[in-house]
């Protein structure tokens, strides 16, 4: 196997290839209730519901969707945060058929109407806080029906009666929606009763899409990534050979990733349900609502981001929680700083390894082994039954060991494509290979390492730069818990390196100090020559520091001063 050398790297327990179920989402679903009906599926805020009462809610939703319309490959947008009613509406519309466009509830008014006119939604399920939002953009889109819900629908008692002060208290902000003409109440649709007990299925393929699945869209507009049954499932069963210690049906998911990101669609939502565990959903990243969550409800899985880990590495009373639940985790969206992983797997006693994957490909393909072999700074090896390789930026031909170039992935999980843009299709998927954008190399062993993002190596005096290697050297500085290093305009050299750095609490420290502390470490080239101390830095929903937004904010005031 000279051409996978990854796989002599796996243990016994990991096959090199699979078998996947050719069965959809939905059908993995209703197996999944017919097999651990009174098992609790999610848990949130104090509220359970078990496998049962999920599907049969599911299943009354997707009854509802057909009613009021929703055909066969019908694109319904789902707007929630992680609670019970974002579970429910990801498997009731694909019950009924349709296809899931899961969509940001910070979206601006602007980007909200891009995306449901891309995607041709005719339907969304939405939070009752975001209703005046999609009623001001709603004439000028194609949704016929809003269907509202509130966090409240699901809480327990008491706190069901208490929430609506609170949201008062913290938002701001009381909406009040009716269920009439076409807006609906999620709650006075889960009280009707069906007039049978038979489901039939509008999708019996495993090619048909589940999934648009949106694009950051950081330089041009969001792209909508088309996202199979077939990829999700696939994607869903590798992780779960991965985490092959992991007792089916005896694990504990923490859901604090988005759902509407792909990354927390897939090791959560569908994990959970292909494997029988429980979900314990939180609305909202809260770093000390999840050390209490830890504590209390005690999570074995914790997919997360290294914003997260490091949010709560560095909360005051860390030490008043119980974290030994943790066993293992998978992390994503970002580099993870080696100091933060030592860090928390001496808290927690558990693993965390960091991941490698994309939204087009649902999303992992590479990830560090959780209880084997690991290697500082390298994304890992493949997952099985995928491929990878590094090619030449210039050529295309695939290129020797330890040589720098293009990450280009293939495999069972790899997107259908962009949603109504063959051209931009053809442009990174090619003969099933497809182009990740991403600078790396891979060693003798097959253990894969991004050495940064093409469209962020910084080319400074003729050098090229890369942020990651300059990020590491930063973030072992003990003061530093924050760090993102970006390329800002520069007269003389182009482009030349500025750094963002959020401090640890309490702390102070001058530019001087840490100039000094990185010369030891990097090429006087890559030192930053200019650094910023801000108090937060900002983020996308899954935690990714968007880089790029302070290179177009550093633009912005270059221009003003100019």
């Amino acid at each position: 196997m000279l051409d996978k050398p990854w796989v002599s790297q796996y243990p016994s327990e990991i096959p090199h290839s699979l078998a996947y179920s050719e069965k959809t989402l939905a059908q993995l679903f209703e197996e999944a209730a017919k097999k651990n009906p009174h098992k609790c599926a999610v848990h949130f805020l104090g509220k359970r519901l078990t496998f049962h009462e999920l599907y049969e809610q599911a299943i009354t939703l997707a009854v509802y969707l057909k009613e009021i319309g929703v055909q066969k490959g019908d694109r319904v947008a789902i707007m929630l945060p992680n609670c019970p009613q974002a579970v429910i509406s990801f498997y009731g519309v694909l019950l009924a058929g349709g296809i899931v466009v899961e969509t940001n509830p910070l979206y601006t008014e602007r980007e909200l109407e891009y995306q449901l006119n891309d995607s041709g939604a005719t339907c969304i399920i939405a939070l009752d806080l975001l209703y005046p939002r999609i009623s001001k953009v709603k004439a000028l889109t194609k949704i016929k029906h809003v269907i509202s819900t509130s966090i409240k629908d699901y809480l327990p008692f008491p706190k069901n009666l208490l929430y609506p002060y609170v949201q008062k208290k913290q938002q701001a902000i009381t909406v009040q929606v009716e269920h009439m003409g076409d807006t609906h109440l999620f709650p006075t649709i889960m009280k009707r009763k069906r007039e049978s007990e038979t489901f039939v299925y509008d999708v019996t393929s495993n090619e048909n899409i589940a999934l648009l699945q949106y694009t950051g869209g950081t330089t041009g507009f969001p792209k909508g990534v088309m996202l199979t049954h077939k990829n999700l499932v696939t994607n869903a069963t590798m992780c779960s050979h991965w985490l092959y210690r992991c007792k089916q049906g005896h694990e504990k998911i923490l859901g604090i990733l988005p759902f509407f990101h792909v990354y927390g669609l897939t090791t959560v939502l569908i994990l959970s349900v292909l494997e029988g565990y429980e979900m314990i959903l939180l609305p909202k990243f809260d770093v000390e609502s999840v050390l209490k969550t830890i504590h209390k409800q005690r999570p074995t899985l914790f997919p997360g981001a290294p914003t997260i880990y490091i949010a709560l590495l560095n909360h005051p009373d860390l030490s008043k929680y119980n974290l030994s639940s943790i066993d293992s985790c998978i992390s994503g969206s970002a580099p993870l700083p080696v100091e933060v992983q030592e860090k928390f797997e001496e808290i927690t006693g558990g693993k965390l390894v960091e991941g490698y994957g994309l939204t087009e490909t649902s999303p992992v393909t590479h990830s560090n082994f959780v209880w084997e072999k690991r290697i500082r700074g390298s994304i890992g090896v493949p997952w099985p039954d995928t491929d990878a390789k590094i090619i030449s930026f210039e050529t295309g031909e695939a290129l020797p060991i330890n040589e720098i170039g293009e990450i280009v992935v293939k495999g069972p999980q790899v997107m259908k494509g962009y949603w109504h843009r063959p051209d931009e299709t053809e442009a990174v998927l090619q003969d099933g290979w497809l182009k990740t954008g991403d600078v790396g190399y891979m060693d003798e062993d097959g253990f894969f390492y991004i050495v940064d993002r093409k469209k962020d190596m910084i080319i400074a005096g003729g050098y090229n730069i890369y942020p990651r290697e300059i990020e590491e050297v930063l973030y072992e500085h003990p003061k530093v818990q924050e760090v993102v290093v970006a390329g800002i305009p520069d007269e003389y050299r182009g482009e030349t390196v500025k750094a963002y750095i959020v401090l640890k609490n309490g702390v102070s420290c001058t530019e001087e100090e840490l100039n000094t502390f990185s010369r030891q470490y990097l090429a006087a080239y890559k030192v930053p020559r200019v650094y910023e101390f801000r108090k937060e830095l900002p983020k996308t929903a899954v935690g990714k520091i968007l880089r790029r937004a302070l290179v177009e904010e550093e633009k912005e005031s270059q221009k003003k001063a100019t």
